[in-house]
């Protein structure tokens, strides 16, 4: 089915909802004629919030999942936001079965009916996964990615996958040779950083309630402040990365990118833990509470020690940043917490040449895992093709000639746990947080508000990539606030290995006791 005649399919079917009650912003029950009419809000909706509709009868999975792509078709390729690479064809197929289910169980599943958009890069079974390239169109896995799978047995519906940086080799922008530029919703003349840019537009924009993003050193976070979003990256080896097209493995970390603590908080409990096809995961053992939400506490700030990271958010801020940084600060005080001003010893010796050139080589095991259906076999296949956005043809280039072998024994260019460079970075920074007694250290997510499009030396202030890739560590970032012209900009909270709990109750107790995200007004109807 052609994407114009799916989308008219699709409108027909939301005009069929609206005959039968029930619009993008306003349900009505249909226990009766005379129900009274109930406003269900699409824009901004939560997890929690669609399912009190669903319990209520104000809306069900059907008339939901149509309403987000008729935004999808309304707001994406008019305003060439250009978020969406492919819609599922089977996502009303999902749905009404899922309304079957809860029509005869009464029960909703953990993430019932919740319309997830995925990156490029997330194998998803029977729909396109390109990572971006054309050198991958019409490739479509017989197999989900881990969290993927995950999801879709928690009740989760994969709505949408979206565009980014292709084979996310950029922090900055979500370019790809197969679907162009994705732009910020907040301001369509600047980016929305790299590489899970599309979901984070997506997301932003409300064309699904929650996404999946990947962050190898950026992508979850940057994406996510630009966006006035929540995106967690957790401790490597709590989430696995089988099935995801890798850029440095050795880094990759898969994620939630979502409008609130509580919605990313629900999707992290149901992705992390251990998976046999992804050996980091047995870290993980012992170490995963059951239940996640038990940690979002309005009040979670009361009492806490933050420690502020002055190396990082000192570091030439735009005065705008700078001053909702320290406004940041200002309200962690008034939300109960003691903030202080924490160094670590030999930071610039222990974070410098933490990278290493691994992608040819995982690239090449990834799409040997792939079997005879993959459309090129490996990184000197992918440069034959010449299909990839000029961009990256250096380093497309740079990786075929450039790669890393390791010595027999050698754990340099290893994992956070094996790898010595990395184990003493993390010990450094830890041993810090205990010396100044800090849950959580603090900084601006990037110290500069969001490139314009086309300026690819306006990429300044990125913190992201510095920390958390290197020494396994958790890091979340929520909206800070915004700066000229209405662009968004993040704070970052880094905790200790597999602290995400501490993460959870700080960063939730800042969102509620803040408010700061906001959707994009030129995308709020």
């Amino acid at each position: 089915m052609s994407k114009s005649i799916y989308f008219l399919w699709q409108a027909a079917v939301c005009l069929l909802l609206l005959f039968a009650g029930c619009s993008p912003e306003t349900k009505q029950a249909s226990s009766s004629a005379t129900a009274k009419v109930v406003p269900f809000e699409l824009q901004e909706a939560t997890i929690s919030e669609i399912h009190q509709a669903f319990r209520e009868g104000t809306c069900n999975c059907q008339q939901l999942v149509a309403a987000y792509l008729e935004r999808i078709e309304k707001y994406d390729q008019p305003t060439k936001l250009n978020a969406i690479v492919v819609t599922n064809p089977e996502a009303m197929a999902r749905a009404r079965q899922l309304d079957e289910e809860f029509a005869s169980t009464r029960r909703l599943q953990p993430l019932h009916c919740i319309p997830v958009i995925v990156k490029d890069n997330y194998n998803t079974a029977g729909l396109q996964t390109a990572a971006g390239s054309l050198a991958m169109k019409g490739y479509k896995p017989a197999t989900d990615a881990y969290q993927v799978q995950e999801l879709k047995e928690a009740g989760a519906i994969v709505l949408a996958k979206s565009n980014m940086a292709e084979w996310a080799f950029s922090p900055m922008v979500s370019i790809s040779s197969i679907a162009g530029e994705t732009l910020n919703p907040y301001n369509l003349e600047h980016v929305p950083a790299g590489s899970s840019g599309g979901t984070a537009a997506a997301v932003a924009a409300n064309f699904g309630t929650v996404g999946l993003g990947t962050d190898t050193g950026n992508s979850i976070r940057g994406p996510s402040s630009h966006n006035a979003l929540v995106g967690f990256r957790t401790t490597m080896g709590l989430t696995s990365r089988a099935g995801i097209v890798p850029l440095y493995l050795r880094n990759d970390v898969g994620g939630p990118m979502a409008r609130t603590v509580e919605d990313a908080t629900r999707v992290l409990e149901v992705i992390a833990g251990y998976d046999p096809a992804d050996p980091l995961t047995q870290h993980s053992q012992g170490k995963v509470p059951q239940n996640y939400q038990q940690y979002l506490d309005k009040d979670g700030l009361k009492g806490a020690r933050i420690g502020v990271l002055r190396i990082l958010s000192d570091k030439n801020p735009d005065p705008q940043v700078k001053a909702l940084f320290e406004q940041a600060i200002a309200d962690l005080k008034a939300l109960g917490a003691e903030v202080v001003d924490v160094s670590v010893p030999d930071f610039d010796a222990l974070s410098k040449d933490q990278w290493c050139d691994v992608f040819q080589a995982d690239l090449n095991a990834y799409l040997a895992a792939q079997g005879e259906s993959v459309p090129v076999k490996n990184l000197d296949e992918v440069v034959a093709s010449g299909k990839y956005a000029p961009y990256i043809e250096e380093n497309l280039k740079y990786f075929q000639q450039n790669q890393f072998t390791a010595e027999a024994g050698s754990n340099a260019c290893g994992d956070a746990y094996t790898d010595p460079k990395r184990i003493a970075f993390r010990e450094a920074v830890e041993k810090a947080m205990d010396k100044y007694n800090v849950g959580a250290l603090i900084y601006p997510t990037w110290n500069n508000p969001p490139a314009k499009a086309g300026d690819f030396e306006g990429y300044k202030g990125d913190n992201s990539q510095i920390i958390a890739p290197h020494t396994g560590q958790p890091a979340f970032t929520v909206p800070m606030g915004f700066t000229y012209e209405n662009l968004p900009a993040g704070l970052q909270f880094l905790g200790r290995m597999y602290d995400e709990p501490t993460l959870i109750k700080y960063t939730y107790s800042y969102e509620q006791g803040t408010r700061h995200r906001k959707p994009p007004v030129k995308f709020s109807k």
